[in-house]
């Protein structure tokens, strides 16, 4: 049965079935703290799958956890979410379907070292005890900038979700609801990811099979993150936050050094 599917995948059992326990992993933590799964999916794929396929890889999964996560309150509270942190969102969108069409076009190095350096100084210093909260009167230009940002990466990496959590964690919102914000975000995200790379061509074919069979240990890691999520304090959980954000960042500009 696995040969058939790895031969219909063009991959190795050894890297299918090693793609399985990175996305179970990955789905763990995402349900425990509400991202990273396509930080540790895309830093792990890129270490034994070829970019395209390891970018295709985390998009399905990534849409379904993030339906999960959007609406595990219920649809009013997420909809109070979109409405909330609409400049990011919109800002998102756009740049993601742009920079989607750019991603045979931009050094890998590039963007890796772009996104992990700023992520790891910000949430070291965070996690250090240094405030880095924004001006109150500064916070709608933050999330249309952050937004941008996330989209530029977002359509290059499948990864936007970093200058989310700085804005998040600068302006200190608890843990029920930054992690609300981040599953309707990410959803709506993922969502223009999906259809920018279904035109690109690169969701097709064995790729897009491929991204479909992770979606049942992304799903798995994510119930059992749930109850780990649901047992964290609000301060433990920030400390994860920014001790993860600083591992992911310090494992995107490895990546940019060493591959």
């Amino acid at each position: 049965m696995i040969d058939a599917v790895t031969t219909f995948f063009e991959l190795e059992t050894g890297p299918l079935l090693l793609a399985c326990a990175v996305t179970l992993f990955a789905g763990f933590v995402k349900g425990a703290v509400g991202f990273a799964m396509p930080l540790i999916m895309i830093s792990a794929f890129s270490s034994f799958l070829p970019p395209d396929v390891a970018l295709a890889g985390l998009i399905l999964p990534t849409l379904i956890t993030n339906v999960s996560q959007a609406f595990r309150q219920g649809p009013a509270l997420a909809l109070d979410s979109a409405l909330e942190y609409r400049r990011f969102i919109i800002g998102t969108i756009i740049f993601i379907a742009i920079s989607a069409q750019l991603f045979h076009s931009i050094p890998r190095m590039a963007y890796l070292l772009i996104l992990g350096v700023p992520v790891t100084a910000f949430a070291a210093l965070q996690l250090a005890g240094l405030p880095l909260a924004l001006k109150l009167e500064h916070r709608s230009r933050a999330e249309w900038a952050l937004g941008v940002m996330g989209g530029i990466y977002g359509g290059v990496s499948g990864i936007w979700g970093p200058p989310f959590l700085i804005y998040l964690l600068s302006v200190g919102v608890e843990k029920q609801k930054m992690i609300r914000a981040q599953g309707v975000v990410f959803l709506i995200g993922a969502i223009v990811l999906l259809a920018a790379h279904l035109g690109t061509g690169l969701m097709a074919g064995g790729r897009l099979a491929f991204s479909a069979l992770l979606i049942v240990p992304a799903q798995l890691g994510m119930m059992a993150g749930y109850r780990l999520q649901d047992r964290l304090p609000q301060q433990q959980f920030r400390k994860l936050t920014q001790a993860l954000l600083v591992l992911s960042g310090l494992n995107l500009v490895r990546q940019a050094f060493f591959g």
